[in-house]
């Protein structure tokens, strides 16, 4: 059974700030560029990749390089939303990803930095059909 997940009315603006940053960060934008993603994702920063792989943040920044090189040609549309708090500085960001072929839940966790939000961890798990 799956959880209700509604964001609060006073974090709505944080999930607005954090939705476009994580468009950002995956390269689903455009406007995604490697200075972008050297801004919002912290030094320390790993992932657990839909693959069950651990990946370092170079190696993230790598990915992200060649996506702006050849943005993909459909878009990626996401949904279901959740912004938790976990403290004054963190947060937990949840959504679902559709791209051609496959659908997974991803969640991002965010730390409030000197210049803003940076994200530390992420994870993406694949739906089964």
């Amino acid at each position: 059974m799956a959880p209700e997940l509604d964001t609060p009315e006073r974090l709505q603006p944080l999930l607005a700030e954090l939705r476009g940053m994580e468009d950002r960060f995956h390269a689903a934008s455009h406007a995604a560029t490697p200075q972008d993603f050297g801004r919002i994702v912290a030094p320390d920063f790993w992932e657990i990749g839909a693959s069950g792989r651990r990946y370092s943040r170079d190696f993230c920044l790598e990915v992200l390089s060649q996506r702006a090189a050849k943005p993909p040609e459909e878009a990626w549309v996401t949904r279901d939303w959740h912004v938790r708090e976990l403290g004054s500085d963190h947060c937990l960001l949840t959504y679902t990803l559709e791209q051609p072929g496959r659908v997974t839940l991803r969640s991002t966790l965010w730390r409030r930095a000197g210049q803003g939000w940076q994200a530390v961890f992420h994870q993406g798990t694949v739906v089964l059909p």
